[in-house]
């Protein structure tokens, strides 16, 4: 009797064993069949905080810092906020506002122009991903001290082709000019300051 019943609970065991491994098919088939998101879609990385919107677009993320611009002896606010559906393919705006919260310069970047603050290794990356991260280091970077330059125009400078004489000596002329140095649109570098008798912030260089 001994040899029925063991074959009997064999059969058993590999019975259950069949339906176990039979249900974690179809659960797995289930999950994969009312999944949303796509494996193979492209990374974005998580902003912080809750994500708002802007004129229809979503930010992705946004860095601030505060330097003397406007004023010798107050900070502006500068602001460079990531908009768009994807990290890639957003657009950076850089915004500087006074000490009395008046908007002094609003410029769109395309963000891919952030590649350039980051680094190297990733910049180069064809990976999507490693592009995305690279942009948002680039942000973390886009207002680092060593981007503020006082005077604006250091002595022995030339004027430059696209910059008209009056704004070039006005800036000439007064050494507490802060100059910010950032990268544009195409990737040109370029040094933004203030000048306190136009009242108005100027590109010197692009």
């Amino acid at each position: 009797m001994k040899a029925p019943i063991l074959k009997f609970s064999s059969l058993v065991l590999l019975s259950a064993s069949f339906i176990l491994q039979l249900t974690s098919c179809i659960n797995t088939e289930r999950e994969a069949s009312t999944s949303t998101k796509d494996p193979r879609a492209t990374y974005t990385p998580p902003a912080a905080g809750s994500r708002t919107r802007i004129n229809g677009k979503t930010v992705l993320n946004t860095v601030r810092a505060t330097h003397s611009f406007s004023d010798p002896n107050s900070n502006d606010n500068f602001m460079l906020q990531l908009r768009g559906e994807r990290v890639l393919t957003g657009q950076a705006h850089l915004i500087v506002l006074n000490n009395m919260g008046d908007t002094i310069r609003h410029e769109v970047l395309p963000a891919r122009a952030l590649l350039a603050h980051a680094d190297a290794t990733l910049a180069r990356s064809s990976s999507v991903r490693d592009q995305e991260i690279a942009i948002l280091q680039g942000m973390n970077t886009f207002f680092a001290p060593g981007h503020f330059t006082q005077p604006a125009i250091p002595s022995g400078a030339e004027q430059p082709a696209e910059v008209d004489t009056k704004t070039w000596m006005t800036l000439r002329e007064d050494p507490t000019a802060v100059g910010f140095d950032y990268t544009g649109a195409g990737g040109a570098e370029r040094r933004m300051a203030y000048s306190q008798k136009l009242g108005k912030a100027v590109v010197i260089s692009q």
